[in-house]
């Protein structure tokens, strides 16, 4: 055998063993994020640990002095088991396991590990008759070069398209192939090549009929997580999007929260909408976030109306509320009305956008997004969001805020609150109970000074009526506004109230 084709293949194995090595870690702290909320603190956690790990192996490679070939060889296999089996061991881990961190940080350690030996080895191997600083050019060339590769396919490819249980088994397979291949190039470096060969293909084969039946795997896993049978699921371009039935209850969760509960969503969304509605009578109105549609869909209720702008990130979210049958249902087709405009936009970019190019401005605006649990959603909670928001209405606008639990998640409603205020938009926080929830916050905004409503318009409502509607507005003793700051941009206090809000208690409502 050459030694040209063997240091080819050598190559090829530090670009193939790099940029699996990176999506392992991207596919654990995305895993880290859905399963135990997305934030810095977990995506920190995970590189820390990750790289810690590949600083052993390095270290550890010192201690292999022979048979580099077998060993890298070795190493391969126990990345492909425990890095393509990753993602479904933590969707299963979740399901069944007190606490699903000591697998989490288990599989990072045993991977990251790996991965910290298998380059100086790669290394060595490649060594072997060329000058130290040509080896390490090569191989670190090709080592991050890898790593670019992973950063790009992770987010456009594998993650859209194949998901992380099925993105976990095709890289597991990968590293599988290189260890085949090494074994079969480099047998007579091998004490025993058959044993090697026979290890290689077996893993292979399991891994390719893991990957065929991934999608099933990945259903089968995410069913574990939740009370009621999954009849819908898809992972979009920025969001899971998972739909659950029992009898007549229909659940949306996105990334694992629970959005709405069919039985009892009426409850929210006319909290929501109709006590800012209350003695208008609007023309144009801005809904961000929402959509499901079960928003505008009371908002539609007021024939006044005559434009709804709908804000929402995902179009694979307002796409699937506007074609399936059983969510059409639910919010009467509101999504299809020929008064309501959809965008797919950052909320944010396209508030920015609207106040810079026209002077049109709303009589309404809706602001129904998810709880602040990230940075990215954080900035639109923000005082800078709030006074682009202000911008949007008109001088006798109103808007009205979902800002999570008072009771639940209390310093981050009144965070909520303190930063409506800064941003001079005079709120007026109330509350409503949701069963699938609790006790859930909102807040009504205008650029003016306005009383508390006192009167519904005469619209159908199945929750609210004008006896209810002024309870909305009292707190009892025990959720009084505690001591907090207001949410800036540069700091984003709220998404550690949030963070610390649930900490704080066992349970927790939804909207996540």
């Amino acid at each position: 055998m050459s030694a040209a084709p063997g240091t080819r293949l050598l190559l090829a194995s530090v670009l193939v063993v790099a940029t699996c090595g990176l999506v392992y870690e991207l596919i654990a702290a995305t895993m880290a994020s859905y399963l135990l909320g997305d934030s810095v603190t977990q995506w920190s956690l995970v590189i820390g640990v990750y790289l810690s790990a590949m600083g052993l192996g390095s270290w550890l490679s010192k201690f292999v002095v022979k048979d580099l070939h077998a060993r890298f060889i070795a190493v391969q296999l126990v990345i492909a088991v425990v890095g393509g089996l990753s993602a479904v061991a933590l969707f299963y881990g979740y399901a069944y396991l007190a606490s699903v961190r000591p697998l989490l940080f288990s599989i990072l350690v045993i991977v990251g590990t790996m991965v910290g030996l298998e380059i100086p080895l790669l290394m060595r191997i490649v060594g072997e008759g060329q000058e130290l600083k040509d080896t390490v050019a090569r191989v670190l060339a090709f080592d991050y070069v890898g790593a670019l590769l992973a950063s790009l396919l992770f987010p456009l490819a594998l993650l859209p398209h194949l998901g992380l249980v099925r993105a976990s088994l095709l890289c597991g397979l990968f590293n599988a192939v290189v260890a085949l291949a090494c074994a079969r190039v480099f047998r007579e470096h091998l004490a025993r090549p058959r044993a090697a060969l026979t290890q290689a293909l077996l893993v292979c084969a399991a891994l390719a009929a893991g990957l065929l039946f991934g999608g099933r795997l990945e259903r089968l896993a995410e069913r574990e997580l939740y009370d009621a049978p999954v009849i819908f699921s898809e992972k979009t371009a920025y969001q899971r999007l998972t739909i659950t039935r029992s009898g007549e209850d229909i659940r949306l969760y996105i990334d694992g929260n629970l959005q709405f509960a069919s039985s009892d969503e009426h409850r929210y969304h006319e909290a929501l909408v109709h006590p800012a509605l209350a003695g208008a009578a609007p023309r144009r109105a801005l809904v961000l976030g929402g959509g499901d549609g079960l928003a505008v869909r009371e908002l539609l209720k007021y024939p006044g109306l005559e434009r709804i702008d709908l804000v929402d990130l995902d179009p694979g979210m307002t796409r699937l509320f506007g074609r399936d049958p059983l969510l059409v249902r639910i919010n009467r087709a509101s999504l299809t009305d020929p008064r309501v405009h959809v965008h797919n936009a950052d909320a944010m970019r396209w508030l920015e956008e609207h106040v810079r190019s026209t002077s049109e401005s709303y009589d309404v605006a809706v602001v129904d997004l998810p709880d602040p649990n990230n940075f990215s959603l954080g900035k639109l909670y923000t005082a800078s969001f709030y006074r682009l928001l202000r911008r949007a209405l008109a001088p006798s606008g109103v808007g009205v805020i979902q800002a999570t639990s008072p009771y639940l998640a209390p310093r981050s409603f009144w965070c909520v609150v303190k930063t409506l205020a800064a941003a001079e938009l005079h709120p007026r926080p109330y509350h409503a109970h949701v069963p699938s929830f609790g006790d859930w916050g909102f807040v009504l905004v205008s650029p003016a000074p306005r009383p508390e409503p006192t009167r519904l318009a005469d619209v159908p409502l199945r929750f609210l009526d004008d006896a209810l509607l002024p309870t909305l507005f009292v707190f009892p003793r025990d959720q009084q506004p505690p001591d907090v700051d207001y949410n800036r941009l540069n700091d984003q206090l709220l998404v550690h109230y949030y963070e610390e809000d649930l900490r704080a208690l066992p349970g927790r409502g939804g909207r996540g």
